[in-house]
């Protein structure tokens, strides 16, 4: 019946909060009783010594003090069923500074009055503070246990074991927020930490183990549901995926405590405690800008941004946001994605920053060249494109449109307009390539650097080249997702087909980067670290959903798609790699081509396009660029050799 009671109360104030006053109150009760315990303890237990009299005074003046300290520390605005750390650390300034406070003023109105009567027994204080702490601690803590055990009965919470990855402040914060959950309770099995100094301790009641012995004693058996909670703040990316690999080879799930960042509040919640992500596998250890470099280049300047709503596009306004350019101009042919990103953005802009949206073709000359008549850009980020290799494969002038003629367009303009520095952003694709669209992105690098010898002290024409990069628009990743949430197949080309992966955020930081250190013509090659084999990619994504292979999805094999090759190479055998500063971006030497040969290439490309002779396109980009050999393609047939397939020099592979 009493249990009952308690269960009714609970469901209609468990949205509510005890009163502050009611709590305050409380805590001065506590004061009080307290002091008369103190004092009854101090004469042995002979109330009949005590002269109530007088010390019904000092009570007084005790609980005065004490009152202005606790509405002074805010001692009673917290919530008591969850009553945590900082609770008690808060608690226990404030009884001290009070005691402290009433010590002294005792002390000293007595010396200098001459009247004993004020002066309070440091004794009595003594054992009335150590009371008085106690019990205000005890009392929060005891609300909130008993609060948590009718919770957890009255909700018939499921039961799931823990261990936290991790002893240190972000560890305990952890396990405050698993224990505060009131969804489900979690038994916190143990804390495992790489320090050896703490192996077989306990903190704040849990042991900590070292990773093997914890695995050996809670989760070696067969039938463990246990789950691990990566809680530490500082940790090499590389050991923190070495953590995560350990335990999903044993198939025990792992979720990460997200960075201080993303807490809500600035406090942590169970809800934030994720499942980890297959970018949390292909981390890297984070990049280190020269960010007064970058400063310089873009603070107070003019920057446009073409393809400003992609992938690319889009996280580098939000970079160079941060900056602070004088005006930044986002265009692009999407008109919803545009609208999107600009309603961001005016969230977070400058005050010294004026966005402004261009919604428009970049192939379309009027259209550019009013633009730079009017808004004069001095630094241009052209990251539009065209990038799906089958359909270019199958609609080649409109990869020959955008990648070759619109990128020689908006080059020509910011020649023309005196643009300082144009960077242009390529792809992997552009190195041997056997498609439509990396010939085309291979094109428009030709040009560029065509340009900068033609154009030696105007417009600096920087390129930057790197693969693929995880959660674009189109890439595997996002279309993995989607299949697994669909419950399979999930499809995958080839068994053997290897790619690059970089962050959104990490490509854009190094476009960044190799911008303000490119001089003129240079073409920047990014570290892309190890390549990643898509199926063993697929795979550890399906048991990151906590399915299994053959069991739950299955792979299905569709086989090279048009223009598609099994390795991607980020130099040709004709190049060379130099050190920069940056030990994640390298140049790559390569011959340039004369200006008028590769001109003349796109004036005859422009030709062609009108007559819509989609071989002739694709002929003229073969004769120029003598390495693109068609692969799986129609177009092979206008090879004279046959396909080759170069396989990288460093082909160890990820989630293996």
């Amino acid at each position: 019946m009493i249990e009952n009671f308690f269960k009714r109360v609970l469901d209609s104030y468990h949205h509510r909060f005890v009163s502050r006053r009611l709590i305050l109150a409380i805590d001065l009760a506590i004061v009080a009783f307290s002091f008369i315990t103190a004092c009854i303890l101090r004469f042995n237990f002979d109330i009949a010594d005590i002269d109530w009299l007088v010390y019904q005074y000092y009570l007084l003046f005790l609980i005065f003090v004490r009152y202005v300290c606790f509405t002074t520390f805010r001692s009673y605005h917290g919530i008591v069923r969850h009553t945590s750390l900082e609770d008690m650390n808060l608690i226990f300034r404030t009884v001290t500074a009070s005691s402290l406070v009433t010590t002294s003023f005792s002390t000293t109105a007595a010396f200098f009055s001459g009247y004993h009567v004020l002066y309070i027994p440091i004794s009595v204080l003594l054992i009335e503070y150590f009371i008085c702490l106690f019990l205000m601690i005890a009392s929060r803590f005891f609300v909130k246990s008993m609060y948590m055990d009718i919770s957890s009965r009255n909700h018939r919470r499921t039961t799931q074991d823990v261990i936290i990855y991790g002893a240190g402040r972000l560890g305990l914060l952890t396990k405050d927020a698993l224990l505060r959950e009131t969804g489900k309770v979690y038994n916190i099995l143990c804390f495992i930490d790489d320090n050896t100094f703490l192996g077989e301790m306990s903190v704040e009641g849990v042991r900590v183990y070292d990773l093997e012995t914890a695995y050996e004693q809670f989760m070696s058996a067969a039938d463990n549901e246990v789950e691990v909670v990566v809680a530490i703040q500082r940790i090499n990316p590389a050991r923190r995926k070495a953590i995560m690999e350990y335990f999903l080879q044993r198939d025990v799930v792992v979720r990460v405590v997200p960075s201080v960042a993303e807490w809500l509040n600035g406090t942590l919640s169970s809800e934030q405690i994720r499942k980890i992500r297959i970018e949390d596998l292909l981390e890297r250890e984070p990049i280190q800008l020269s960010n007064e470099n970058i400063q310089d280049q873009i603070t107070g300047k003019s920057i446009l941004i073409t393809g400003a709503a992609g992938s690319i596009g889009s996280e580098l306004t939000r970079q160079i946001l941060h900056y602070c350019p004088a005006r930044l101009l986002m265009l692009d042919q999407s008109e919803s994605g545009l609208y999107d990103l600009e309603f961001e953005l005016n969230q977070a802009c400058p005050e010294q920053t004026e966005l402004v949206s261009i919604v428009a073709d970049i192939t379309d000359k009027v259209r550019m060249q009013r633009m730079f008549e009017l808004h004069r850009p001095q630094i241009v980020f052209h990251a539009a494109a065209y990038k799906h290799v089958p359909l270019m494969e199958r609609f080649p002038y409109e990869a020959i449109k955008t990648n070759a003629l619109g990128t020689k367009l908006i080059a020509d303009l910011s020649a023309t307009y005196d643009v300082e520095k144009f960077v242009f952003v390529s792809t992997d694709k552009a190195v041997n390539p056997t498609n439509v669209m990396g010939a085309t992105k291979r094109l428009a690098e030709m040009y560029l650097q065509s340009l900068n010898d033609r154009f030696k002290d105007g417009t600096r024409f920087v390129i930057t080249r790197f693969g693929n990069v995880l959660g674009s628009n189109g890439s595997v990743v996002p279309l993995f997702k989607k299949q697994i949430q669909a419950g399979g197949p999930i499809t995958v080309t080839h068994p053997d087909v290897i790619r690059y992966f970089m962050t959104i955020p990490e490509a854009c930081q190094l476009v960044l980067e190799a911008g303000t250190m490119g001089v003129r013509g240079e073409v920047f090659v990014f570290d892309m670290g190890d390549p990643v084999r898509i199926q063993d990619l697929a795979r550890r994504m399906v048991q990151l959903s906590g399915l299994e292979i053959d069991k739950d999805i299955r792979i299905k094999y569709t086989g090279l798609r048009p223009g598609e090759k099994l390795y991607e190479e980020l130099l040709c055998q004709s190049e060379q790699n130099l050190p920069t500063h940056h030990p994640k971006i390298l140049i790559a030497r390569m011959p340039s081509v004369a200006f008028q040969e590769v001109n003349n290439t796109l004036v005859e490309l422009r030709e062609a396009l009108k007559r819509g002779d989609r071989e002739a396109m694709v002929s003229l980009l073969k004769s120029v660029i003598p390495e693109y050999i068609s692969n799986n393609s129609e177009f092979e047939k206008l090879d004279q050799a046959e396909p080759k397939i170069t396989v990288p020099i460093n082909s160890r592979l990820l989630l293996e």
